[in-house]
């Protein structure tokens, strides 16, 4: 496998594919937390904040030993203790208490962050990451299903009181579903932050794996089926990026037949030569 996709001197355009079955891959909190969807075309969404939450967890647990990688945006952390704790440690200078933090906090490298709350006035500024994640969207549309569900244990001891033995609940799930999303890098926001080599190979691992860590009763089976990263020749690259991405296309087999598999679809490539300097690496491909 080519090292070019972990050049932090390079642009990269990665394209990500992962399916559900009989699962939910990203509740909505506001429709009842069932699978979200586009509106208009039925087909499945999962947003770029729960792909990054999946991996700064896997970061977290692969390199929570390390103190260059640390997460910022984490569960049961105050956000504005830590920007504090970092103008504390560069009294007086806010462009240093920036760089501290993106020293010690890996999702602040990557991702970016805004760092002006908190007590002091400006706090730390705002760091623009050099990674962006699109949505996630399938690529058929999805049917969500509402399952009726029981359980012999009461929440209330006055329900048993009542002579309750059951209580009734839901649970929605996709029966199937192939999601793509796209991951954009900028070399020159990552020198600004002090991006690594090292970095960017955490980042493909996570990917990677963070299905594996990640799973819970709600989400089914996921599991990424496709990571493709485009590397340019330099900082800037020499390609748009969907040119690169497009490169790539999903169909399915017999439309038909209701997609329940990944051979249900097939994984097609521009056949005609990338362009000079442009190198593709495929890190996960699940297709024959």
């Amino acid at each position: 496998m080519s090292s070019a996709h972990l050049d932090p001197t390079r642009r990269h355009d990665a394209v990500l594919l992962f399916e559900v079955i009989d699962g939910n891959p990203n509740g909505d909190p506001d429709a009842g937390n069932q699978p979200r969807t586009d509106d208009e075309t039925g087909q499945g969404l999962v947003t770029d904040v729960a792909i990054k939450r999946k991996i700064r967890d896997t970061v977290a647990l692969l390199h929570g030993h390390d103190p260059r990688y640390g997460i910022f945006v984490e569960a049961g952390h105050a956000l504005n203790t830590r920007i504090e704790e970092a103008l504390k440690a560069n009294p007086g200078k806010p462009d240093e208490a920036k760089a501290w933090l993106c020293e010690h906090y890996y999702d602040i490298r990557m991702f970016g962050g805004v760092l002006s709350t908190g007590a002091t006035k400006g706090g730390a500024g705002q760091v623009r990451g050099p990674i962006q994640l699109t949505f996630a969207r399938s690529i058929d549309p999805i049917l969500p299903t509402d399952h009726a569900i029981t359980r012999v244990t009461q929440t209330r001891q006055e329900d048993i009181d009542k002579g309750e033995s059951t209580e009734m609940g839901s649970k929605w799930t996709v029966p199937y579903g192939l999601y793509r999303a796209h991951l954009f890098y900028s070399a020159p926001r990552a020198a600004k932050t002090g991006i690594t080599e090292n970095d960017l190979a955490a980042l493909w691992q996570a990917i990677t794996v963070m299905f594996d860590h990640d799973r819970a009763a709600t989400r089914g089976e996921m599991a990424l089926c496709g990571l493709y990263v485009f590397s340019h020749p330099d900082a800037y690259g020499t390609q748009p990026a969907k040119a690169l991405t497009n490169r790539l296309t999903i169909n399915r087999d017999n439309p038909e037949k209701a997609p329940r598999a990944l051979t249900d679809y097939r994984r097609s490539w521009d056949a005609t030569p990338l362009p000079d300097g442009i190198e593709l690496t495929k890190i996960v491909d699940l297709w024959p």
